[in-house]
């Protein structure tokens, strides 16, 4: 029997062909899902995220909309948006961005972001509570595969920004950003410590006076 006529395990990797991934994301069932393609594997997500990840994924959006702002950087932010190599690749991130020059390249009509057409975003952000593991391993892998230039990981439970200098089909770890120069992972860590005593507003305040100062 078909893995897409049964009950399909989520939040792991599963060995499915490209058509029977799409067939998956057609299932209502699945409509909730995000989903990974990458190496004939899928991964679907349905994982309830619950505050703590709803929290810092609203924060590192935050903390990029201010810094870019102040920066005069152009920046265009895609949330929970769909990546796909036809036939190959395909990713959900929580958060990704188009910068510089790249920031007015995707049409504001695009759904589904054409890889084959357009390039891969220049920072892509997964925010961790429960796929730690996996962000670290797969989806670093995939995103490599993509072409993206930075990966960043937030690890919710350990209060600590994970990021990535992508290149050559591989990566390294970076303490500041290379696609948004000046910007340390250290105050995105403070920021998501702060967040987690005071609200957003007095969050965003602090952020202000130390990227302006």
């Amino acid at each position: 029997m078909s893995p897409i006529q049964t009950l399909l395990p989520t939040d792991t990797w599963v060995t499915v062909t490209w058509d029977e991934y799409l067939a998956a994301l057609d299932n209502p069932i699945y409509s909730n899902a995000r989903g990974y393609y990458f190496n004939g594997r899928m991964r679907l997500e349905m994982s309830p995220l619950g505050n703590p990840h709803s929290r810092d994924h609203a924060t590192v959006i935050a903390v990029l909309y201010l810094f870019a702002a102040l920066r005069n950087i152009d920046l265009d932010a895609h949330d929970n948006c769909t990546y796909r190599k036809t036939g190959f690749d395909e990713a959900q991130p929580d958060a990704s961005f188009y910068i510089a020059d790249n920031a007015e390249i995707i049409p504001w009509e695009t759904t589904i972001i054409d890889l084959d057409q357009f390039p891969a975003p220049d920072l892509v952000i997964e925010v961790a509570y429960s796929s730690l593991a996996d962000d670290q391993g797969e989806k670093r892998l995939l995103y490599e595969s993509l072409g993206v230039q930075e990966y960043w990981i937030i690890d919710v439970q350990a209060v600590k920004v994970i990021a990535f200098k992508v290149e050559n089909l591989g990566s390294y770890r970076i303490k500041e950003s290379h696609v948004l120069p000046g910007l340390q992972m250290g105050i995105l860590e403070e920021a998501f410590r702060r967040s987690r005593q005071t609200n957003h507003g007095k969050v965003s305040a602090w952020l202000l006076s130390e990227f302006q100062s």
